[in-house]
């Protein structure tokens, strides 16, 4: 199957209303491994790999669930890794 590595980096208010819970919740539904993490600047960054159309499914879900709280989103490919084995919050 098609493997790809996504990060996105969701701007807006995106810390402090259980971003990084529902996300970690949301991929478990996916065949993704990876991380969701606050950044210093007030973002929330999220690296998503696995089969493309997860990928894609899981971050559109991410969107949607909050879609109210995020302004902005950028995504853009990554260099897929197999350090990660699941999808974990990380810090």
């Amino acid at each position: 199957m098609d493997q790809t590595a996504k990060q996105a980096i969701f701007r807006g208010r995106v810390q402090g209303v259980g971003f990084r819970y529902a996300a970690r919740r949301i991929a478990a539904r996916y065949d993704v491994t990876g991380f969701v993490r606050n950044l210093p600047d007030g973002t929330v960054e999220m690296f998503a790999q696995g089969p493309a159309q997860e990928v894609d499914n899981c971050i559109r879900e991410v969107q949607e669930f909050f879609g109210g709280y995020i302004r902005d989103t950028r995504i853009e490919q990554a260099a897929y890794s197999p350090r990660y084995t699941d999808f974990q919050i990380t810090f």
